[in-house]
């Protein structure tokens, strides 16, 4: 549960409509998290000091095809996401 205004790993202030598009996904859902240069594709693992934590994530490039391999835990910054979907 949060409380107050969260804060990112380097006390800069998020903001709360970027937390709340992870309010309706369950801990080990399937989740596209989209940033600028690409998005993770893996199993929601929480939030946690300002970062979504995804387990057994993939990296792909805004076109679709894969950057990296498989990672166990990916940590990315609140603040970097542009999308996340099911």
């Amino acid at each position: 549960m949060l409380f107050g205004t969260p804060f990112s790993p380097i006390g800069v202030p998020c903001r709360p409509a970027k937390i709340a598009l992870f309010d309706a996904y369950p801990i080990g859902a399937r989740l596209a998290v989209g940033m600028d240069s690409g998005f993770w594709v893996g199993n929601f693992g929480g939030l946690q000091d300002g970062v979504a934590l995804l387990t057994n994530a993939q990296l792909f490039s805004n076109v679709g095809t894969p950057i990296d391999g498989l990672r166990p835990v990916v940590r990315i910054p609140i603040r970097n996401i542009t999308f996340v979907s099911q």
